[in-house]
């Protein structure tokens, strides 16, 4: 990788075999604009495509993880309404869709807040850590807009309808450690600890087989929308291929062996 610019609006940085992204505009809370997005998703598509990453961690500059939308950018037309639709498709589908397609696990390490498209953006992720002084907003309902960056999608698989809808509508703050309580993130830790976390799971998760992980994504999501048998299809298709892939074989073969396996599908 080259040698990171840090006035850009992302940062790359690797750690063996850890790809971290930072998302640095930390003067306004790490929200999004065009530039922005301009180098997140081609960072996001780079580390899919580069053979050594094996595991990728999301996280903010500054006091804050990321506010969303920044609504002084692309928001305020010549007097026009902007079409905030054709920002949703331009910019968050193929953002949620690269996160949500990873071939490597993706971890968020939320910071402090994380609003908007971000609170959705890191919900997107496989595994979210939150620092305790973070927290989770779905700021949409107070600007006239409803939930995005897939979070209509993501908000009942997490929580329930019910949880769903109160934390839409009202738009109120919730914090790190409820977030952990009710399910909707994976692990709430002291601050000080976030990153060392962070770091530590990335780790561990590197060394497992990136592609069984990926497909376990894949067939987790599209198991919500099956019934019982073509969960177990989808199942048996799965470990079909799988089980002709060199991790299995590998995998097997280090159990028998009682040694550590060394897993090399992606």
């Amino acid at each position: 990788m080259s040698e990171p610019n840090h006035e850009a609006p992302v940062l790359c940085a690797s750690h063996g075999a850890v790809r971290l992204i930072t998302l640095n505009r930390p003067a306004s809370l790490n929200s999004f604009t065009r530039a922005m997005h301009a180098l997140l998703l081609p960072a996001l598509n780079e580390a899919a495509e580069d053979e050594q990453v094996r595991a990728v961690i999301i996280t903010g500059a500054g006091r804050g993880f990321c506010a969303g939308q920044d609504l002084n950018d692309g928001m305020q037309g010549d007097g026009a309404a902007p079409d905030v639709g054709a920002i949703i498709e331009s910019l968050y589908r193929p953002l949620s869709a690269r996160v949500r397609s990873m071939p490597v696990p993706v971890i968020a390490a939320v910071n402090g807040v994380a609003a908007g498209a971000g609170a959705n953006f890191a919900l997107c992720c496989d595994m979210v850590i939150a620092a305790r002084s973070a927290s989770f907003i779905q700021a949409f309902s107070k600007i006239g807009l409803v939930p995005d960056c897939g979070g209509t999608w993501l908000l009942p698989r997490l929580v329930g309808r019910a949880r769903a809808l109160g934390l839409a509508m009202t738009g109120d703050k919730l914090p790190a450690e409820e977030a952990e309580r009710i399910g909707l993130i994976w692990q709430c830790v002291d601050d000080a600890a976030l990153m060392d976390t962070s770091l530590t799971l990335a780790g561990k998760l590197s060394k497992m087989p990136s592609r069984a992980l990926a497909e376990t994504r894949r067939a987790l999501d599209a198991a919500s929308t099956l019934d019982f048998g073509e969960a177990i299809t989808l199942e048996a298709d799965t470990q079909r291929e799988l089980g002709r892939a060199h991790d299995f074989v590998e995998g097997v073969s280090a159990f028998l062996g009682k040694r550590p396996p060394v897993f090399k599908d992606r």
